[in-house]
């Protein structure tokens, strides 16, 4: 028995440390819809609140929360496929430990 192929894990534990990478510069590609709605909104919240002369400390809060939400959201993404990879990577070693025999002679 061979090494258990993870090749489709690994590319998707990189691709999504990428996106998390992307997202901690603040960088609107990774974001699904619904985080880019909140992203956007609370940006034209603030600037329309700034160019009334008024405090724009709310708008801020929501746009931080927002990055902090798709990076919450990245973060337990990857824990899920290492999860999935330790345990591909355990059964497989499990499986090649119970075939082999247990004597050398």
């Amino acid at each position: 028995m061979g090494k258990p192929d993870t090749r489709r894990l690994d590319r998707a534990i990189r691709e999504t440390t990428r996106k998390l990478d992307a997202v901690r510069d603040r960088e609107m590609w990774p974001l699904d819809g619904r985080e880019r709605r909140a992203v956007l909104g609370a940006l034209a919240t603030g600037s329309y609140r700034v160019v009334r002369g008024n405090s724009p400390a709310r708008a801020e809060r929501k746009l931080d929360t927002a990055w902090q939400s798709a990076e919450t959201r990245l973060v337990a993404e990857i824990a899920a496929l290492q999860a999935e990879r330790r345990q591909i990577v355990s059964e497989a070693a499990t499986a090649k430990a119970t075939k082999k025999p247990s004597r050398w002679w």
